[in-house]
């Protein structure tokens, strides 16, 4: 199965990279929310969910693909762009950390909002740069993606997504499959515990083949737990107690912007079971894909999710759109979609048809769906 093959229509190098440079726009929103505060607390959030679902309508959709083949050279403004990325938002958290808690014109209601809206940037940009950079073979760009979730309290993240989720996505083991009628509630507090413990546990397991023990320096939680600590005693040492507070919260709402898009990318797509705890392999079909270009752009392609998970490695730029045909599609970009799984009623009636359609699709041969609702068919591994 291959994604549509539109190779000639995609600019690649600095014109093409542009775009996705959107993202550095938003920075200037949140300090004329701490200069100003009343309403300007709200920009922010106002540009990325509502603003970027405005672009979608106007802008539609992109179904063009660049050439996966492209060479390194072509990509520069591209990477550039995710490597500069942690310097930005590094200086901004730690600066306003600084400025925000002395600042005499705004009162605790601005404070909160300044940094709410400072965790929907760390949360929609951030933590989407430092998957992609997790992603990558570079140990800058691995450490770069530590440092970005280290700000968000949540670099567990890295070994859950890389040694958890691609490997199990669709599965009971594999906590971040969001179930058939699951509402995101019920989901969020399960997937807290869930990823922590599931990256803790296949760090220990990976730890054991080698005959070492958890406790070895080799375990990466080492280095999560130094990189929060450290970031942590930062926003003290800028702000005091009171930066610490914010901080945390900036942090809260970054993960709450996380969870909401793995909510999003596999509501409901299970894979089959083969039996003695077998499953077919990852597919295209297998992620909800959204083709909107301005989300895609602020997104750095992440709604092409099938094809990530087709090819994890592959860098943004060169991720591949699949057809409807390929792979199911959300009605919206992931703005719209992430505000409505906020809404369970609203969810259901627009995802669960999609969801049967789905299944109808591609497993007509299923005919009892009720243990891929519940995930309580075999886990991976188990008879």
């Amino acid at each position: 199965m291959a994604a549509t093959d539109d190779h000639a229509k995609t600019a690649l190098g600095a014109l093409g990279a542009a775009p996705f440079a959107m993202s550095f726009l938003l920075v200037p929103l949140v300090w004329v929310a701490a200069f100003w505060g009343g309403w300007t607390v709200f920009l922010l959030p106002i540009a990325m969910w509502y603003g970027f679902s405005v672009l979608d309508r106007v802008l539609g959709v992109n179904l063009n693909n660049a050439d996966p083949n492209a060479d390194g050279a072509q990509l520069f403004w591209h990477k550039a762009i995710v490597l500069v990325w942690p310097i930005v938002q590094f200086t901004t958290l730690f600066a306003l950390l600084w400025y925000v808690p002395q600042a005499s014109h705004l009162s605790t209601i601005e404070r909160i909002g300044v940094f709410m809206g400072m965790g929907a940037l760390t949360g929609t940009i951030g933590i989407n740069y430092s998957h992609e950079l997790m992603h990558q073979k570079s140990a800058l760009e691995r450490w770069l993606a530590d440092i970005l979730l280290a700000m968000v309290l949540y670099s567990h993240f890295r070994s859950e997504h890389l040694r958890v989720h691609h490997l199990y996505v669709g599965t009971p083991r594999d906590p971040v499959t969001a179930r058939f009628n699951e509402s995101f509630y019920r989901f969020y507090p399960r997937v807290l515990w869930g990823c922590l413990r599931s990256a803790f546990l296949a760090e220990r397991q990976l730890l054991a083949r080698r005959g070492l023990h958890w406790t070895s320096a080799r375990n990466p939680f080492w280095r999560y737990w130094g990189l929060q600590a450290a970031m942590l005693w930062l926003a003290w040492a800028m702000g005091g107690w009171s930066g610490v507070g914010l901080f945390v919260l900036q942090a809260s709402v970054a993960v709450w912007q996380l969870e909401l898009v793995n909510y999003v990318e596999h509501y409901g797509l299970t894979r089959k079971h083969l039996g003695a705890g077998k499953y077919e392999h990852v597919r295209p079909h297998h992620s909800w894909n959204a083709a909107q270009k301005a989300s895609n752009w602020l997104l750095i392609n992440l709604q092409r999710h099938s094809d990530h998970h087709y090819k994890p490695e592959r860098r943004f730029p060169l991720l591949q759109n699949y057809t409807a045909q390929e792979a199911p599609q959300l009605p919206f970009g992931y703005p719209v979609m992430t505000v409505v799984a906020m809404i369970p009623p609203l969810w259901r009636k627009w995802m669960n048809p999609r969801v049967r359609q789905w299944r109808a699709q591609y497993y007509p041969d299923i005919t009892d769906w009720a243990g891929y609702s519940k995930m309580t068919t075999p886990m991976p591994g188990q008879p």
